[in-house]
């Protein structure tokens, strides 16, 4: 007895038809966005002269980097952003958890006003802002430090959001069984909504970093010496024309200040893409 196979449904044959032309459009994209990546490599292990030829038997060297490292002050510049970077980030780990708990758990009068207020913040572009955040530093006498630069940015209303959203998600029996044992209001945050919402601190703190570590036209314009300065002011500096464009060295520079953001992006990618979908935010 002979089985006669049925034809495959002309809506599946679409589906994967499409979902074909949807892989080979991601691999197209991917490619696109790592092609100057892999240009910038290739000119950072590989001597001037082949910045433009592509040749398999060129050799490699690490001359590049060592240029770069002794032709600015890198040590300091990595200095000045690490302290900013963990200043920044601490300041709002500690304001945006006490304000997104109280949006989340409290009720008072004007909470949705208020709350309203923060998220019209998002809508508001910090070049916007400059002006005036220079003003006020200098009427505080902050400008040319490190506190300067971190102070505009302490406070954040897409954190406030983020991590409210987290702590509305947590259960409200964990209160009252926080509270049977004893613990108040801060004991409770610190010990239920915190730990609960890790993936979402990891993931905010991604963003954080991430953002003020490229960050360029504030600290360009707050700081005027070497002592102050952070990677992306350093690298800007250390790449203008009237110091000479040597493409090999900028590209052994920008890869340098760029490594640990793409290492911590790698080590943290999947905590990163599954707090936001726990959050809410697709």
């Amino acid at each position: 007895m002979t089985v006669t196979a049925l034809p495959q449904p002309v809506q599946s044959r679409e589906q994967g038809f499409w979902h074909a032309i949807e892989v080979i459009g991601c691999y197209l994209l991917g490619a696109l966005w790592i092609l100057p990546l892999l240009y910038a490599v290739w000119m950072a292990f590989h001597p001037a002269g082949y910045e433009v030829r592509f040749d398999v038997t060129a050799p490699l060297t690490l001359g590049n980097f060592i240029q770069a490292w002794n032709a600015a002050p890198f040590a300091r510049y990595f200095l000045n952003t690490f302290v900013l970077i963990t200043v920044i980030l601490a300041s709002q780990f500690v304001i945006c958890t006490l304000a997104a708990y109280a949006f989340a758990r409290y009720d008072f009068r004007g909470k949705t006003l208020v709350f309203m207020l923060v998220l019209i913040q998002l809508m508001i572009m910090p070049e916007v802002l400059l002006v005036e955040n220079y003003r006020t530093m200098v009427k505080l006498g902050l400008v040319d430090t490190v506190l300067a630069m971190g102070l505009p940015y302490m406070a954040s209303a897409f954190g406030i959001f983020l991590l409210r959203q987290a702590f509305l998600t947590v259960p409200k029996e964990l209160d009252d069984a926080a509270r049977v044992e004893g613990a108040g209001p801060l004991g409770t945050l610190l010990k239920v909504y915190v730990p609960l919402s890790r993936p979402i601190y990891v993931a905010y703190g991604l963003v954080s970093v991430s953002y003020h570590w490229n960050n360029l036209l504030w600290p360009l314009v707050i700081t005027n010496s070497v002592s102050t300065r952070p990677l992306t002011v350093g690298l800007q500096v250390f790449a203008s024309p009237d110091q000479g464009v040597q493409w090999s060295i900028i590209s052994a520079a920008a890869l340098m200040t760029s490594a640990p953001l793409l290492i911590g992006f790698l080590l943290f990618q999947r905590q990163f893409v599954q707090s936001f979908m726990r959050a809410g935010i697709k």
